[in-house]
């Protein structure tokens, strides 16, 4: 180890890391929603059709979250980030070789089966690498990655079929994640103490909060008879639904509502799909901040986790109600923008708890509340194809949104950010 005289600072070269895995994924997993009109062109596909294409990565992320969660608390987030990033990146490729839409529906579910586990093993590492107080900023790395790399996919995919067509698109994107398994790799240890480049300094800072050793450990055991008995986390899987619920419809259907409901063209639709992405950044490093925050002025868990979670999810459901009964189509497309920015200061604080109250099986309480996420994600698609295609309304999709943020408000509300799920 280097001197202990001054702080290392090689978590945030983990911060890198983490900002440009999470690009990636929401590259790669946002391109089929930019490429959908072009595809769907191509294979002919009804509105039912796309919202099951849509909804087939999520139903595979959400089964396979919890076992690639699992993945990481038993082998490592170095191996676990490894052999996902790899598998979704292959997938991605093959996403370009489809032919119809059972073709594209198999190839959707098997990349959501490689991707699940990626945002449990984020949470994994930042757990072990930095203390309780900077946990929320260090979650947000991710998030705001999440967002740039949203917002990036519109304006490049779009401008890449103009040039290419969409199926290298799909080639090049899968092709970049193989790329970052090779620093992620060589770079990352699983506990700092491993790692040549974490002074003593740097290493009592990470450990400042006292933390047993124990609790962070690798670990073969899973108690699943207490966690599925745990109504904390009951609480903390509900209230990530109404998240996941809601976020899936801009990962899917966004481009799709601002070409058909709103009538934007195309270069206008491949900026306003960004917008919100845009605000969602400085939305996810705000969030991440105020939780933090919350807990050093405070020292209460429950406001900085569950007030924080309760009045993101209150202001964005109105500014959706806002959205659908507007009828001037620019103010439409900004208030969606800002509803998804209150929705995602949220999303920290909703990491944060499951690392507060999961410990050494962070990577599985993670892993369960994402699944019900996802499950709330593998829904929304599809409610939105059958609502538009029966009732061919555009705006009954957002109030059903803003109902279900509702249903999240109140779980937020019952959750208890210091009662472990072990011990239940």
């Amino acid at each position: 180890m280097k001197s202990p005289e001054y702080t290392t600072l090689a978590r945030r070269t983990l911060l890198w890391l983490i900002f440009t895995l999470a690009v990636i994924t929401y590259l790669d997993r946002l391109c089929i929603s930019a490429a959908m009109p072009t595809i769907a062109a191509e294979f002919n596909l009804s509105p039912t059709q796309k919202g099951w294409i849509f909804s087939a990565f999520t139903i595979a992320y959400a089964a396979f979250e919890i076992p690639s969660g699992w993945l990481g608390d038993r082998f490592g987030a170095r191996l676990a980030l490894t052999r996902i990033v790899l598998w979704w990146s292959a997938f991605t490729v093959l996403t370009g070789a489809t032919f119809g839409f059972w073709s594209l529906f198999i190839i959707r579910f098997l990349f959501g089966a490689g991707e699940a586990g990626a945002f449990p093993n984020i949470a994994r590492a930042v757990s072990r690498w930095f203390p309780s107080p900077e946990q929320g900023r260090g979650l947000s790395a991710a998030f705001i990655g999440l967002a740039v790399g949203s917002a990036m996919t519109a304006p490049l995919v779009f401008t890449l079929l103009e040039w290419q067509g969409w199926r290298w698109t799909f080639v090049e994107f899968g092709l970049i994640g193989a790329i970052w398994c090779v620093g992620w790799h060589h770079w990352f240890r699983d506990r700092p103490e491993d790692h040549p480049s974490v002074n003593e300094a740097e290493l009592r800072l990470i450990r400042s909060d006292k933390v047993d050793e124990a609790a962070l450990a690798q670990t073969h055991h899973v108690p699943w008879s207490t966690l599925l008995k745990s109504a904390n986390l009951a609480f903390i899987c509900l209230m990530y639904f109404a998240y996941g619920y809601g976020l899936y419809f801009y990962i899917t259907w966004l481009p799709t509502y601002l070409l058909e409901a709103r009538g934007f063209s195309v270069s206008s639709t491949k900026w306003l799909a960004a917008l919100p992405w845009a605000l969602s950044a400085l939305a996810f490093w705000f969030g991440g901040w105020l939780t933090d925050h919350l807990v050093k002025r405070t020292g209460s868990l429950k406001i900085a986790r569950c007030g924080v979670g309760a009045v993101g999810y209150a202001a964005g459901a109105l500014t959706l109600v806002a959205a659908a009964r507007v009828e001037n189509n620019l103010l439409a497309a900004f208030l969606l923008a800002l509803a998804l920015g209150l929705q995602t200061v949220t999303i920290s604080a909703a990491w944060a708890v499951c690392l507060d109250v999961g410990r050494r099986n962070a990577g599985v309480v993670t892993g369960f509340m994402n699944t019900v996420g996802n499950i709330g994600g593998a829904i929304a698609p599809i409610v939105v194809g059958y609502t538009v295609k029966e009732w061919n309304s555009w705006t009954l999709p957002f109030y059903l949104m803003a109902g279900v943020f509702g249903f999240g408000i109140l779980m937020w509300l019952l959750v208890d950010p210091k009662r472990s799920v072990l011990e239940d």
